[in-house]
């Protein structure tokens, strides 16, 4: 019985290196030069500009959920919070680091309105109570990250600049603007620019 378990476990950690690698895969083009990092799931490349080694990912969301029952979007709030800003985990890797937790067993998910509530289960606290030297040594990196990358920047600050930029994208996708419009937006944007001066 304690052979199957090992093996199991190894059979997991494969799977979380594989994971965590095509999902950072587009992070480690835009890096420099690469260098072999340690992770408790596994060995892989790691970027001077990756914020995660291979498989801490697991152990943030884990350690999150861990803490309360989140949505996906509370998750990503999270992380940008416990770095200060200086980061910001796209959808596009939380929500499949989130199946797979879900896959391997560390996680629950209920579904209500259309928003998947993510819970840990007992398998994925012992994982993590296993890993608690890693795991807290994860956060230290996270809350040093954002001490030196912060530069006096509000998280505020950047996800209000992050949600103009979404409706103005949005709002552009909806077809050609008239003039009117166009100086309206101007309007908007010069009254924000002088009062961000007079602040």
């Amino acid at each position: 019985m304690h052979e199957r378990h090992h093996r199991n476990d190894h059979h997991h950690s494969r799977r979380f290196a594989r994971s965590d690698h095509d999902q950072h895969e587009g992070e480690g083009r835009r890096g420099g030069h690469h260098r072999e990092g340690r992770s408790p799931f596994g060995r892989g490349g790691h970027s001077r500009r990756r914020m995660f080694d291979q498989g801490d990912l697991r152990f943030v969301i884990l350690k999150l959920i861990a803490e309360k029952p989140r949505y996906g979007y509370e998750i990503i709030k999270a992380i940008e919070d416990g770095v200060s800003g200086a980061y910001s985990p796209s959808p596009g890797v939380i929500y499949p680091t989130l199946t797979l937790l879900e896959e391997l067993g560390y996680a629950t998910v209920a579904e209500s309105g259309g928003k998947k509530l993510h819970t840990i289960t007992p398998e994925g606290e012992s994982v993590l109570e296993a890993n608690r030297p890693a795991v807290d040594a994860i956060f230290q990196r996270m809350e040093a990250a954002g001490a030196a990358g912060a530069d006096g920047r509000s998280p505020q600050i950047l996800r209000a600049i992050e949600n103009f930029k979404m409706a103005l994208r949005l709002r552009l996708s909806r077809g050609p603007l008239t003039e009117g419009q166009i100086q309206a937006v101007v309007n908007a944007l010069d009254d924000a620019a002088r009062n961000v001066e007079r602040a």
